[in-house]
């Protein structure tokens, strides 16, 4: 066994939550010299107030913040020094993971990956201790007369324990791949003062105290074995000091109980009747009926459990007695099955004010932070209504993307045809969020135009992996499953640049990849996240998946106009393209969410225009002065960071759909060239001028 070790700043978590604040109290009580940063998002089932002992002391520090914010997660790391983390932030309700899911694949799954990754970027971390759960191991045969040992296999039942296994996956891959140094925890059950009463001991004594009924799922048979909150708090502090990497410890007990014998020690102890209180209710979709570990590894480490079960109960029934209100209403988590968050009052600003180093996550996060966006000023030709305005009038419409292109974009054409819509409120990842959207808005047609393609370009994704797979994949997959289940059509913007030019589709040949093709570019960390969940949503029938390439639309001045991007660069690569004119294309999207079309449609214009071509074109109507060089893919490639798909979609399938539909280049010329020069004459003529000078080069020499 290694030596002691002693770490110098700790991060703790999910800090403000029941098990982790009895350890952060510890920690900060018992060692003066440790520097204690804990970072939470107080999210219905923590409060800052669980943190009061800790308060005031010069080894205390609070960060009110999401650890899925990469961003945040980075400045606290490096801002902070720190060498150790505890991890505990988790959604870890069983009974809400049956009808949230996605939520605890969110935070437990994902939460934990931006962790890892700001680890591995920073390398400077000494021990990271993972907590996961004895639900991993799935059930326990109920004849079992040894429990499970720390190599047992994981066998998990439910979706709150299938999330605590995959992130324990997680943890063990990077241990393996960037030797990051871990240890992982897996508990039995925990209780005591500060637990959020969802939980059951915490739940049926406060029912009990309030002399109403008890629920009890199924017969109440079920076996579950539970710990004090500061003998598991202790047991973590032996864990910090004395774990060995690599190495996972199960914390646990060999004293068992059944459900209903719980509810019967808790009756006896406030002093009611258990035959008159207790009720038994409908059971969990699946109940694991015993949860049995071996503790002898933790032992000899020499940890033991000290509070015995009678004594536990009448502490933390006393502490309930005394803090009725600690929590505000809760009576939402009192029901036999309640949901996510239900019926719980937020912390409040005063109890935040009173927090020793609050730092809100916007501040913690600095430049970071992404400035507002503005829609600039378009000079935008008149939308012909494919349907006249009165045949609009039944319609609503639901668009995620306000702040992005395409979805500002969107708004304003829904706007001057007269279809009554409405902006998505929540982020797409956010389960809850956007069923509430949808309960709110009642649209017919929801449409998704969010998403991440990087910050100027799709090379800052290489960098930013978790936010992208967080919008590109965990977001859109979120939407899709949740439009489904209300009988909703998505139209979701998705990419074409996800094929690149091969020996069956080769480049000039006029042979492009078809709707059924499946994507073969995998040079980009967004192309990857967009070919992923490409391939998921064709499982999904409500979807209809639109294959835009290299947009472009009437705004010269926009950044995000790929005509923009290639005219301030000073060498461009030459190489034909489909592309997208959204100005054409974007009122095709609204036709063809009315007819309800589903299904993965090649979204450009028809045909292929090179890179050379179009810059002659803006010189030839824009800017007759402009100048421009090549170079090649090979030199091109010296200064990015990411490849860049080049490639032809076949448009038999939207050509044949809407007939009308213009080439590229002939597209090009009417809705964006023309309009852009007429206006420039006009301007001029009038003694001032159009701003259609792309803004300057900015520098991509560094990756």
């Amino acid at each position: 066994m290694s030596s002691q070790y002693v770490p110098k700043t700790v991060l703790i978590t999910g800090a403000a939550g029941f098990i982790a604040s009895h350890v952060a109290n510890r920690l900060v009580r018992k060692y003066p010299d440790y520097k204690i940063i804990v970072l939470d998002k107080l999210d219905y089932c923590s409060d800052i107030k669980n943190l009061n002992p800790s308060r005031g002391k010069p080894n205390f520090k609070f960060i009110k913040g999401d650890i899925g914010s990469a961003d945040l997660v980075n400045y606290v790391l490096m801002s902070e020094n720190v060498d150790t983390i505890m991890h505990f932030a988790a959604q870890t309700h069983v009974d809400n993971s049956f009808g949230n899911s996605f939520t605890f694949t969110q935070n437990n799954i994902y939460g934990t990956h931006v962790l890892l990754e700001s680890c591995k970027q920073l390398g400077t971390i000494k021990r990271f201790i993972h907590v996961s759960t004895d639900e991993v191991y799935g059930e326990t045969e109920a004849d079992a007369q040894v429990g499970n040992h720390e190599a047992s296999q994981l066998l998990p039942t439910n979706p709150y324990s299938a999330t605590k296994a995959g992130a324990e996956m997680l943890v063990m891959a990077y241990g393996h791949s960037y030797k990051l140094p871990f240890i992982t925890t897996r508990g039995n059950n925990v209780y005591g003062p500060n637990q959020f009463p969802e939980k059951l001991i915490p739940k049926f004594l406060l029912l009990a105290m309030a002399g109403k009924p008890l629920p009890i799922h199924g017969d109440g048979c079920n076996v579950r074995s539970y710990l004090y909150c500061e003998d598991v708090a202790e047991a973590f502090e032996c864990i910090l000091h004395k774990g060995e990497i690599g190495h996972v410890y199960n914390i646990g007990t060999q004293k068992e109980r059944r459900v209903k014998d719980v509810a019967g020690d808790i009756c006896n102890l406030v002093g009611v009747d258990s035959e008159k209180v207790v009720h038994f209710v409908e059971n969990r979709p699946f109940n694991d009926q015993r949860y049995f570990l071996d503790d002898k590894k933790l032992k000899q480490l020499g940890w033991e459990e000290r509070t015995s079960w009678k004594d536990g109960l009448q502490k933390t029934m006393e502490w309930y007695r005394d803090n009725k209100d600690w929590w505000g209403d809760v009576s939402g988590a009192l029901v036999a099955h309640p949901r996510l968050g239900a019926g719980v009052g937020s912390a409040s600003s005063k109890d935040l004010k009173l927090a020793v180093g609050v730092e809100e996550e916007e501040k913690a996060a600095g430049a970071s932070s992404p400035p507002p966006t503005t829609t600039p000023k378009m000079v935008h030709p008149s939308i012909t209504p494919i349907s006249a305005k009165d045949s609009n009038k039944h319609l609503k419409f639901l668009i995620y993307g306000r702040t992005g292109w395409i979805g500002g974009l969107l708004g304003k054409m829904c706007a001057e045809l007269g279809i009554d819509y409405e902006y998505g409120a929540n982020r797409l990842e956010d389960r809850r969020g956007v069923e509430e959207d949808i309960e709110r808005v009642k649209p017919t047609h929801v449409f998704n135009a969010a998403g991440v393609t990087g910050r100027p370009n799709v090379d800052w994704c290489e960098t930013h992996r978790p936010e992208t797979i967080r919008a590109n994949v965990v977001g859109v997959l979120t939407l899709a499953d949740v439009t489904r289940e209300h009988n909703l059509n998505l139209v979701n913007y998705a990419t074409g640049c996800i094929f690149e030019y091969d020996d069956k589709h080769p480049e000039g040949s006029g042979i492009g990849f078809k709707e059924e093709d499946f994507a073969n570019f995998r040079g980009s960390f967004y192309s990857n996240t967009k070919a992923m969940v490409e391939e998921l949503l064709r499982e999904y029938d409500n979807v209809c998946t639109l294959r835009v390439r290299m947009p472009i639309s009437i705004d010269l001045a926009n950044p995000r106009n790929f005509i923009t991007k290639i005219a301030r660069y000073e060498k461009v690569v030459n190489i034909p393209n489909s592309m997208t004119v959204l100005d054409e294309l974007l009122p095709l999207s609204i036709e063809m969410a009315k007819r309800g079309l589903t299904g993965i449609w090649n979204f450009t214009n028809p045909g292929v225009i090179s890179h050379n071509e179009v810059l002659q074109l803006y010189k030839e109507f824009i800017k007759p002065d402009f100048s421009w060089k090549n170079f090649t893919l090979e030199e091109q490639a010296k200064v990015i960071v990411a490849a860049r798909s080049n490639n032809e979609l076949d448009m038999s399938k939207m050509k044949k759909e809407f007939p009308s539909l213009l080439g590229i280049k002939e597209s090009l010329v009417k809705y964006v060239f023309e309009p852009n020069k007429k206006a420039l004459e006009a301007q001029k003529a009038n003694g001032g001028s159009l701003n259609v000078v792309p803004p300057p080069t900015p520098d991509f020499s560094r990756k």
